[in-house]
């Protein structure tokens, strides 16, 4: 026991020297599950992911034709707003930029931000320059095998901060919705279900933006 914390706290030291280790977090060699609500089942016959508001067309997909999508890996520091930080997570998915860039998602000229549609209503918003970034995966695999059901199987949103890579905004990773069932773009911004609870809209991680 005692040489696993001796080793987690070298682990946050060593990240804290390179500024990996934004203020108010400490390192987790876990991975704490942390969500609102029950574990929803999920049906891959009837399930299907919804795009729509300010593109040119909506789009719809099944589970079988998003996994025939282009498919990108992601390594990433993640922080909760739990005080938790992991490093170095291995995330695989689809990237909302490279289906813009395919035409696979046309938004219009006035699309400004985007909100997350997940199971039992749950959602989360971002503004559409981070959705379009580097950091931004609609994930099916963590650490090489499928999303683990209360991870947010079969598909979430996820965000976090790609080492070496400052210029990039890293909030929270709450924004990133579990159980995602739809991308809605917007032309004004509106508060996600943490937003509407008091968390900070914004949720910059290394501003500590934790709660508005």
């Amino acid at each position: 026991m005692f040489d696993s914390m001796f080793r987690r706290k070298a682990q946050e030291n060593e990240m804290n020297s390179q500024k990996r280790l934004p203020p108010g977090q400490s390192l987790t060699q876990k991975f704490p599950v942390l969500h609102y609500g029950p574990v929803p089942s999920f049906d891959p016959v009837t399930w299907e992911l919804r795009v729509w508001g300010e593109v040119e067309q909506e789009v719809r997909w099944t589970w079988d034709e998003f996994n025939l999508l282009p498919r990108t890996r992601l390594l990433m520091d993640i922080h909760c707003v739990t005080h938790w930080s992991k490093f170095d997570t291995a995330w695989e998915g689809v990237s909302v930029r490279t289906l813009i860039e395919q035409g696979l998602i046309k938004p219009l000229p006035t699309a400004r931000f985007v909100m997350q549609h997940a199971e039992y209503g749950f959602t989360a918003n971002l503004p559409l320059e981070i959705v379009l970034a580097e950091n931004f995966l609609l994930a099916t695999h963590y650490g090489g095998e499928p999303l683990a059901p209360d991870h947010g199987y079969p598909l979430r949103g996820v965000v976090g901060h790609i080492p070496g890579r400052e210029q990039l905004k890293t909030p929270y990773f709450w924004k990133g919705a579990k159980w995602l069932r739809g991308l809605e773009f917007m032309t004004k911004d509106r508060k996600g279900f943490w937003e509407q609870a008091g968390y900070h809209n914004q949720a910059d991680v290394w501003n500590e933006e934790r709660f508005g």
